[in-house]
């Protein structure tokens, strides 16, 4: 008679035993350098995705026929960085102790680095497939060494040299553009080489990672700091699409900070993006 009234993600609420995915928010914005606000982005996504269907035309399949369980957010402590990263790992690590494929909502880009961790753990060779606007290869930031602008710094030392494929990049200090092409595999400006880094990852355990503001801000404006010479829409779901052909053992996407896109359009974006990743995982 009684219905569980929390929030969903449209189409995913098969229950947790059932299911081959588990979806959970990290609202955690902590050391955003520029606009705070990703903290609200799971909610907001959860809230817009009403507004969306739950069948894909992009590639002909229905969420609601994926099996796949919406955890909610986690919670955090504020102002603990190191405590919120072991959350976020902790849960990453139970999710895949039940053979299940995590998918995180954020927050901030920094989320990335405890998801990546439990993974690691559990795969021992995994690669990550980055999308953003920013190289994130600092090795510290304002004297800090875990920050959303250090995050893929932080996650080589976890995977290691040659691990990395980023995509879209167009913003980084010299020095990470010089770490890049001794440690990483980068296609600044675009996404042109997604056929190439997919081909290069079939067969591998691959984590997905999608900062949102690999957009241009003229299709997506909702975010902490947005960079002009992004890809458009239908560029970034080509590319998801394309991900079908690897073996995705997490994912995620980040950085949408909505209450800087008053229009809605931003996390409109968003949830799609969001529904045809889950449908490629």
């Amino acid at each position: 008679m009684f219905k569980n009234n929390r929030l969903n993600f449209i189409g995913c609420d098969n229950k947790f035993e059932e299911s081959d995915i588990v979806l959970f928010g990290a609202p955690f914005d902590g050391t955003t350098s520029f606009r705070p606000g990703a903290r609200f982005a799971s909610n907001a996504i959860r809230v817009e995705s009403e507004g969306i269907e739950t069948y894909s035309p992009y590639q002909e399949k229905d969420i609601e026929n994926k099996k796949i369980y919406d955890n909610g957010d986690l919670e955090f402590p504020f102002g603990n960085v190191h405590k919120t990263m072991d959350i976020i790992y902790r849960r990453t690590k139970q999710i895949l102790d039940y053979g299940k494929i995590p998918v995180m909502i954020g927050g901030e880009h920094l989320v990335s680095y405890g998801t990546v961790k439990a993974i690691k753990e559990k795969y021992e060779d995994i690669y990550i497939l980055h999308f953003d606007a920013h190289a994130d290869l600092r090795e510290n930031y304002l004297g800090e060494d875990y920050s959303h602008a250090t995050v893929m710094r932080r996650i080589f030392d976890i995977v290691g040299k040659n691990k990395i494929y980023q995509l879209g990049i167009r913003s980084g200090t010299k020095d990470e553009f010089d770490f890049a092409k001794k440690n990483t595999n980068m296609c600044k400006f675009d996404l042109d080489k997604i056929d190439e880094y997919v081909d290069k990852l079939k067969g591998k355990n691959v984590y997905v990672t999608i900062d949102l503001d690999v957009l241009d801000p003229s299709i997506f404006s909702g975010t902490g700091t947005p960079e002009a010479g992004g890809v458009n829409f239908k560029t970034l779901l080509d590319a998801v699409l394309k991900l079908k052909n690897i073996n995705i053992v997490g994912a995620d996407i980040n950085e949408l900070s909505p209450m800087y896109d008053n229009s809605g359009v931003s996390t409109a974006v968003a949830c799609k993006i969001l529904r045809e990743l889950l449908l490629v995982v």
